[in-house]
């Protein structure tokens, strides 16, 4: 027997895709419509200068479809939100992000992180993605549920050093579960005095 948060989120994906389903629906018979528009009388020639005008009903299904689209991301949009609420209640939620600080000593290619001795993500990074980080993004690698107690989060950073070389350093954090969600940050920062990365692990207050 299902749980109700997975038949909850079965029905929020099943919504989602029949919205998504009328959208590109009600756009299709608007373009078959127009393609199907029966030229003016051949014994009414309009002068070459002066082009009719496009159908006024065709502008307002346009209006239309382009509404209802936006109103689809809106709803793709809140459904998200709300899966993640039914999957990641804020009483045991815990999500961690990285963020880069200029980075003149370290370019970033993958992070692997462990949670209580457990691998919860492995990612490699775009050079795209780092430009990004880079301009201050910050990226959430991981997200999921912890019972309330201490926990070990452990960080793998994997990358180029000054002179091109490989470069691979860790950092770790042991921390407090209380109840409400709980926020790590991970963070790269240049440390001038050594000439070299610094890699850090803080909570968010």
């Amino acid at each position: 027997m299902q749980k109700a948060p997975t038949m909850a989120i079965t029905s929020i994906r099943s919504l989602l895709a029949r919205a998504a389903l009328g959208c590109a629906l009600f756009a299709a018979s608007v373009g078959v419509a127009e393609a199907q528009t029966p030229p003016g009388p051949a014994a009414a020639p309009v002068a070459a200068e002066a082009p009719a005008a496009p159908s006024g009903d065709f502008r307002s299904l346009d209006g239309d479809v382009q509404s209802l689209k936006k109103e689809v991301l809106d709803l793709n949009r809140d459904l998200f939100l709300l899966e993640e609420e039914l999957l990641f209640p804020a009483n045991t939620q815990v999500a961690v992000f990285i963020s880069l600080d200029v980075g003149t000593f370290f370019q970033l290619d993958s992070l692997q992180l462990k949670l209580d001795n457990k691998e919860v993500a492995n990612y490699l990074y775009t050079d795209r993605e780092v430009e990004a980080l880079n301009r201050g993004g910050v990226h959430r690698v991981f997200i999921g549920n912890l019972k309330t107690g201490k926990h070990e989060l452990v960080a793998f950073f994997t990358g180029k050093g000054t002179h091109e070389r490989d470069y691979k350093r860790g950092a770790n954090l042991t921390f407090e579960k209380g109840v409400g969600a709980k926020y790590v940050e991970l963070k790269i920062s240049d440390r001038q005095s050594a000439q070299q990365p610094e890699f850090t692990i803080k909570e968010w207050e």
